[in-house]
């Protein structure tokens, strides 16, 4: 029964699988789009080429220049140290926002799959409601009660991911119970529990961790689009969205404070997808054989 347990886990866990992924073009390039984004984040707690939160009016609209290597926005400041910093809010939310959804998203999953019944349809059901809220509504509805913030957003995100993984747990735990190895683990007398502990998340995790990983990019998309409405990160910390925000009633005197920000945004959720894509490719059994 171990055997069978581990066969899933050993083709990704292995040596094998380092020398499939360095041969996968698209987990290559999202791995190194995705650490250059971490490493920017990282970067912005030690240095920046200057204080993001410095407003100089003198040097309002700056070219680009050996000084400000991407220029100064309306307000003065360097547009690339807001880029480093913004990373941060991008990261956190993406973060926070994410494990929010896997955390209680899986629990219900594998609540459903291993109870069935009534909690089964209860909890499906919930989901679909859930759905009928998506994070820019949650949002809005949230603001409208507790103000704008980041916190809001990262509550509207999270809660929107929780249905999410609710229902691929579910799906995914299900196959897993219809399994030999669980059917003797049963007919050896362990409970539900113990199963779904044992037997039934390690052999999800793989579909988990590449659902997280789109679920991040989708998280930064969401991210950036609250703080464009204004509803997500507030001033003065830093946000891509908000740069795109402030950049639009700029876009003819200048139009790089809106590409900036915008490539940054575009960077990080094409590498969290080629590199969730990659993944999925990697984790299934079938393309392993087949690479």
């Amino acid at each position: 029964m171990s055997a069978v347990l581990e066969a899933p886990l050993a083709a990704s866990a292995g040596p094998g699988f380092w020398h499939r992924a360095l041969r996968h073009p698209s987990f290559l390039i999202g791995l190194v789009l995705s650490v250059l984004v971490v490493l920017a984040a990282a970067l912005s707690f030690a240095w920046t080429p200057h204080d993001p939160y410095e407003i100089d009016m003198a040097l309002k609209l700056k070219a680009p220049d050996a000084r400000y290597w991407l220029g100064t926005d309306a307000f003065g400041r360097d547009v690339a140290s807001l880029l480093l910093v913004g990373a941060r809010a991008s990261i956190a939310v993406g973060i926070i926002a994410v494990g929010i959804g896997l955390v209680i998203g899986t629990a219900l999953g594998l609540l459903a799959s291993a109870r069935r019944g009534w909690i089964e349809e209860a909890i499906m059901r919930l989901s679909d409601f859930g759905f009928a809220f998506p994070a820019i509504l949650s949002a809005i509805m949230l603001t409208a009660v507790f103000g704008p913030g980041m916190v809001n957003a990262i509550i509207a995100i999270g809660l929107y991911n929780i249905p999410t993984f609710a229902r691929i747990t579910r799906a995914s735990a299900n196959a897993v119970w219809g399994r030999e190895f669980v059917l003797a683990a049963r007919a050896c007398g362990k409970g539900r529990l113990a199963i779904t502990l044992e037997h039934v998340l390690p052999n999800i995790l793989s579909v988990l961790i590449v659902q997280a990983t789109i679920r991040f990019a989708i998280a930064i998309l969401a991210e950036a689009a609250l703080s464009y409405l204004g509803l997500g990160t507030q001033p003065p910390q830093p946000s891509w969205g908000r740069m795109l925000s402030e950049a639009q009633t700029l876009l003819f005197q200048a139009p790089l404070l809106g590409v900036f920000p915008g490539v940054a945004i575009a960077i990080a959720v094409l590498g969290l997808n080629l590199l969730g894509d990659g993944l999925r490719d990697l984790y299934d059994p079938r393309l392993a054989r087949q690479r």
